[in-house]
């Protein structure tokens, strides 16, 4: 019911922004029974645009992994609670795991970051292969997913846009991919799958601007290539682990 109302109100807040979601393509969620949706990683925003638009139009609760951290804020504590997201401690990984092994294997949908962190570059960065195993082991699709225009709204290194400004997403949903072979050989079939999903969407969104920073390097935009923004990621890490030794 809360997961409902809180679908409902970023309905609302959406079209008072402005931000008109367009589904492109003919790809739905099966009407029933478990699956792992793999999503691309722009924006802190993502998710709600892919979750929204499966409520909608595919009937579908999508049930996301969330980092444990984000329970220090109690608004989001009680979200997370309410939204049944599935904890995830990066000390006991094994556990969330397991947990979401056991919801997809009682029909839910689980939401995966493949790529497990926001892409700085907005291409496609390295998957991890948790998406797979998970498929594999509860013997359920794995299903493409992209969203494109929210890394305007809400992106990692720039201010967000969080106001009136009639800013467009897209949201793509692929073929489901069956759980298959091994979790190498299931992962490089979803990226492909993801790949093409991207560049379908890029086409259908409209205009990107020479410029600017919500556009890939590759199109023309001031988006840090992917190898220059897996450097400058390599360098924040670098500077927590020092930040943590310092403290400890």
């Amino acid at each position: 019911m809360i997961y409902w109302a809180l679908a409902v109100f970023l309905r609302t807040y959406n079209r008072f922004a402005g931000h008109k979601t367009t589904r492109v393509g003919a790809g739905l969620l099966p009407a029933s029974g478990g699956a792992v949706v793999a999503i691309n990683h722009t924006s802190y925003v993502d998710f709600t645009y892919i979750a929204v638009e499966v409520i909608k139009r595919d009937n579908r609760y999508l049930r996301f992994m969330g980092k444990v951290e984000l329970k220090k804020n109690p608004i989001l504590r009680w979200l997370m609670w309410s939204c049944r997201v599935i904890l995830v401690d990066r000390s006991a990984g094994r556990d969330a795991y397991i947990a979401a092994v056991r919801e997809l294997q009682a029909g839910e949908v689980v939401g995966v970051y493949p790529e497990a962190t926001i892409s700085r570059s907005y291409e496609l960065k390295e998957f991890k292969s948790g998406a797979a195993r998970m498929a594999l082991e509860a013997g359920v699709p794995i299903i493409p997913a992209v969203v494109w225009g929210s890394q305007r709204i809400a992106p990692k290194g720039h201010p967000n846009h969080l106001g009136r400004t009639k800013t467009p997403v897209a949201v793509s949903v692929g073929a489901p991919i069956p759980a298959e072979g091994d979790a190498e050989s299931l992962t490089k079939a979803l990226r492909v799958a993801m790949l093409a999903l991207l560049e379908d969407v890029k086409k259908a969104y409209g205009p990107h601007p020479v410029g600017e920073f919500w556009v890939p390097a590759s199109m023309g935009g001031t988006a840090p290539t992917l190898e220059q923004a897996n450097e400058i990621e390599r360098k924040e890490m670098e500077a927590k682990a020092a930040a943590r030794g310092m403290t400890s």
